[in-house]
């Protein structure tokens, strides 16, 4: 799907956890704003509450003008008290129904919620960002009356009517065989930015571990791989190690592109 001349027209700048700057073509999109330091805690909902162990790599003021930002969950690791304060109301946030009612409340006046795939557009020019939402399983079992509903995005970059590129991140989820569905429903990827970690709430893993990862990449085949949300909190017990590791042994095909916090990488195979 890759176009000619384009090689550098799709970055992502990691700012750490599940946040990081998407250049998009045209459009620049911000994902899950986290942006609390070093030793703060952050409020998961239902008494549970995460430590940051890292500082942040990106903070309000450095970001550009925003054509959306692109919320997986309302969890305080993802949207914080300083993105509350920062990020101003007009921005569009694509997220999900859930937690549009709750950004609305607070202000926000233009949320798009999706249900699990709906599709959302933003147009300039001659180019359109379409978004997708992809279900995901945080809480399994009975913790899915404990953790908000979460998405992930399928980002297909359009131009003259063709998909130049197409990325899918993949929100807060344990890995479950269905989420072969984006292929099926959207076409191959080029790339994958899974959330990792193997977050545990209440002795439960609640985001892929370094297999559960290993098996989605498995699952989906992208040419690259661009793992975040993997130690930036003290509930994470699987380390980006673990990840890299479960690869390497089953030689998956594709590249495993690892980004620092506050570097900025091509999202082009």
């Amino acid at each position: 799907m890759t176009a000619p001349g384009t090689a550098d027209d799709v970055t992502l700048t990691f700012g750490g956890n599940a946040t990081t700057l998407l250049r998009l073509g045209g459009f620049t999109l911000l994902t899950d704003p986290n942006f609390v330091g070093r030793g703060e805690r952050v409020y998961l909902g239902k008494g549970l509450f995460a430590k940051r162990l890292t500082d942040p790599a990106l903070l309000p003021e450095d970001l550009p003008d925003l054509d959306a930002v692109l919320l997986s969950h309302l969890h305080g690791d993802h949207w914080d008290r300083i993105a509350y304060a920062r990020i101003d109301g007009a921005t569009p946030v694509v997220t999900t129904p859930a937690a549009a009612r709750a950004l609305s409340s607070r202000g926000f006046a233009a949320t798009a919620d999706l249900r699990p795939w709906q599709v959302h557009e933003i147009g300039r020019g001659e180019e359109t960002l379409r978004i997708t939402s992809v279900p995901g399983v945080h809480g399994p079992g009975p913790l899915a009356r404990v953790l908000p509903p979460v998405m992930g995005s399928v980002l297909e970059l359009v131009r003259g009517g063709e998909v130049s590129w197409r990325g899918y991140i993949t929100g807060d989820t344990l890995f479950r065989p269905w989420l072969g569905e984006v292929l099926q429903r959207c076409g191959p990827l080029d790339v994958v930015v899974p959330h990792l970690g193997g977050t545990r709430a209440l002795g439960i893993t609640v985001t892929m571990d370094g297999r559960q990862g290993a098996d989605l990449v498995e699952l989906l085949k992208p040419p690259v791989t661009v793992p975040v949300h993997f130690d930036d909190y003290d509930r994470f017990a699987s380390p980006l190690g673990d990840f890299v590791r479960e690869v390497a042994e089953r030689r998956v095909p594709g590249e495993l592109r690892t980004v620092a916090r506050g570097e900025t990488i091509s999202l082009r195979p």
